[in-house]
Formats: C-alpha cells, structure tokens, sequence
C-alpha cells in the first residue's frame, strides 16, 4: 500500500512543475511544492483528458478519494454540472473547443447529491492556438461565500428592524400633525416636530453607517487629511455630552503633550471618538477617563495614542475577540451592533491599529493610535 501511494504524490509534483514549465532538477521553490499544502482543490487532467493530479483538498471538497480520481477521465472524476443541469465538461469541451480558449472564470457547479463548489479552469497550451495539453481545475468550497451571504442577510434583518421604530414614528407623527394641526398647542406641536427630527436623525445616522461599511469592506473609504488637534475633537464631544444630560463630572480628560502633529480625516475622527464615547457611557458606567499622549515608542514623532476606559464591569474575556466584528454588542441597551466595525476600519485606513482590554477601573479600555502621516495632498 505505501508503494501505491507513493505514485500518485511523485504525479502531483510532475504535474506542477509541468504547469510551471519548470523541471524536476531545476524546479525551484514552485517546482518543489507538494500539491497536499494547496489550500485549494488542484485537479491537473493531461493532453489525453485523464487526470494526473488530484490534491488532498480536491478529495476534501469532492468527497472522491485521490485514488478513484487518478487516471480517470476528467468528466467522470469531476462529473459537474451547471444550476441548469448541463454536463459541465460536455458544455466547455476544453480539448475540442475554440483553440483561443485558456481556460473558465470562477463559476458556482454542482456535484452529485447537489454538492456546490466553486470551479474555475485553466487551459495550458505549448502555443498560443495549440492543443491543449494540460487542464488545471481549481476548486473551493461555498463556506466563505455561504458566510458572507449570512452576513449580508443579518446586516439587511438588522437594518430592516432599526429603520422600522424611527419611520413608524415619524410616520405617525406627522399624519397625527397633518390630520389634526388646529387641535394642538404649538408646545405640543415643537414636541412633535423635535421627536421627529431626531427620529430623521437617527435613520441618516444609520444609513451614513451602512455607506461607511460598503466602503470599508471595498477598500474605497476615502481619507481627507487635514491637521486635527485630537484635544479639541474630544473636549467638543464631551460638551455635547454633557449638554445632552450628562454629567460634567464624569469625564475626564488628561492630555500630555507634547503631541505630535497629526494629520488625519477631521470628520472621520469624529466618528471614532463619538462611537468610543456613547459606547462608554451607555455600556460603562463610573468615570469615563480619556487619556492622549504620544504613542511611546522612545520617538514623540512615532504618533498619537488615544485611551477611553470607564469603569463598568467591562467586557467578557471570551469575548474580547469579538468586539470589532459586525453586531457585536457589549449589552441590550440599543445600538445596531456595528460602531467598533466601523472604528476599526476607519483607524485601520488610517494606518493605525486599536485594541480592547480591561481597564484599571475594572471597565472596558479601548485604545488606538493614529501614526504621523502626510497631508491628502501629498499622499
């Protein structure tokens, strides 16, 4: 049995340095790599259609043992078909079709019993337009794809159920308003008014959230730098809070200068230092302590190093790694679950890294920092 098995290991390895072009001599290190540490399905079928090549991960994904698959022909050791149910070799025809063919885009198909994988193909030829002599399949599995889609479908119950409260009651208030305007004092009509606009106010907060994840999983949340006194940014916000009902004896704020000057998008700050902020309050509870200083590092110039704790019971150990992910929530008190997702991703286009631990009061402690960086119009 071991000399059995051996073969078909030699016949992976001849297969990859035949797709590389590269011999066993003088492979290199692409040459030298075992088709077993793919991540990825490898299957290789050679200019007669038989397969030479079937990977540990393509048996994994197929559930076809490598040595049923060896040998074989193509169409009958991957027998896929397309969600329609046409033979998927039988409808590409690699070896007879169109000589300017080099191979298939990533496309979902599907084994027997409804397996689904995702399939993409490569044609390998000695000429531009001559016989092919080798086809290499790649395969994957729907996992990754299938957890995405259940994201997406959690952000769309999530935005659904946030976005049905706020429209209801502006809804309501103003058909209330239209119907029977002459029946109310103007003391209960500005109530009104005040509840919706702040009801309007929550739903463009939400889809301004909704816009900044698009962006941050696209890669495309554009940065505007500009200088920023992070000191400033963060005495404004405690202000609002306070006027909004907080207590001015809560905060704390302790900065050490000298800072370094920073150059960072001035709205995109804001939104970090309001999540982190409303996130203390309404989760923590104690004194909310700020803390800005110059990243150490042994260089004031390394960067700026921004701490909120507070000191409410904090976050569970277990779920320290969860914090940054989509709607996670530290309670049951409101929020949508995805204010850290977004800080995360804006401190990360920045350059910058955050990080969550316990604090000395016993609290949540986030703390990022932002490194020095050239203005927008030098980047």
């Amino acid at each position: 049995m071991a000399v059995g098995m051996s073969r078909p290991r030699h016949t992976h390895t001849a297969a990859v340095r035949a797709i590389d072009g590269t011999s066993g001599d003088a492979g290199g290190l692409v040459g030298a790599i075992d088709p077993d540490q793919l991540p990825d399905g490898l299957v290789v079928a050679d200019e007669t259609g038989r397969v030479v090549c079937f990977n540990s991960a393509a048996a994994r994904i197929t559930a076809t043992s490598r040595t049923a698959a060896l040998g074989r022909p193509l169409e009958h050791a991957l027998p896929l078909e397309d969600l329609k149910g046409r033979r998927w070799w039988t409808l590409t025809d690699p070896y007879g079709g169109l000589a300017t063919r080099i191979g298939q885009p990533e496309r979902s198909l599907l084994l027997p019993a409804g397996r689904e994988v995702l399939v993409s193909a490569r044609y390998v030829r000695d000429a531009p337009r001559g016989p092919v002599r080798r086809v290499v399949v790649s395969l994957r599995g729907t996992e990754a794809r299938r957890r995405s889609e259940r994201s997406d479908a959690e952000l769309i119950a999530t935005v659904a159920h946030e976005l049905r409260s706020p429209l209801t009651s502006v809804k309501g208030f103003t058909a209330t308003l239209l119907a029977k305007w002459e029946r109310f004092t103007d003391d209960q009509k500005r109530l009104m008014l005040e509840t919706v606009d702040a009801d309007a106010n929550r739903v463009t907060r939400l889809i301004a959230e909704l816009l900044d994840i698009s962006r941050i999983d696209s890669g495309r949340l554009e940065l505007r730098r500009q200088p920023v006194d992070v000191s400033a940014a963060v005495e404004r916000h405690v202000q609002a809070l306070t006027s909004a009902g907080q207590a001015p004896g809560r905060f704390l704020v302790r900065t050490r200068q000298p800072l370094p000057d920073l150059w960072a998008d001035p709205d995109k700050m804001d939104q970090v230092l309001g999540n982190l902020l409303e996130n203390a309050v309404r989760h923590g509870e104690g004194t909310v302590t700020i803390d800005i200083a110059p990243a150490s590092g042994g260089n004031d110039d390394s960067g700026t190093a921004v701490t909120v704790s507070d000191e409410g019971p904090g976050i569970p150990e277990e779920s320290m790694g969860r914090v940054f992910t989509r709607f996670w929530r530290g309670s049951k008190r409101g929020g949508t679950g995805l204010g850290l997702y977004i800080v995360k991703g804006i401190v990360e286009a920045h350059g910058g890294t955050i990080t969550v631990d316990r604090g000395p009061g016993g609290g949540a402690e986030f703390r990022f920092i932002l490194p020095v960086s050239a203005p927008a119009y030098l980047v």
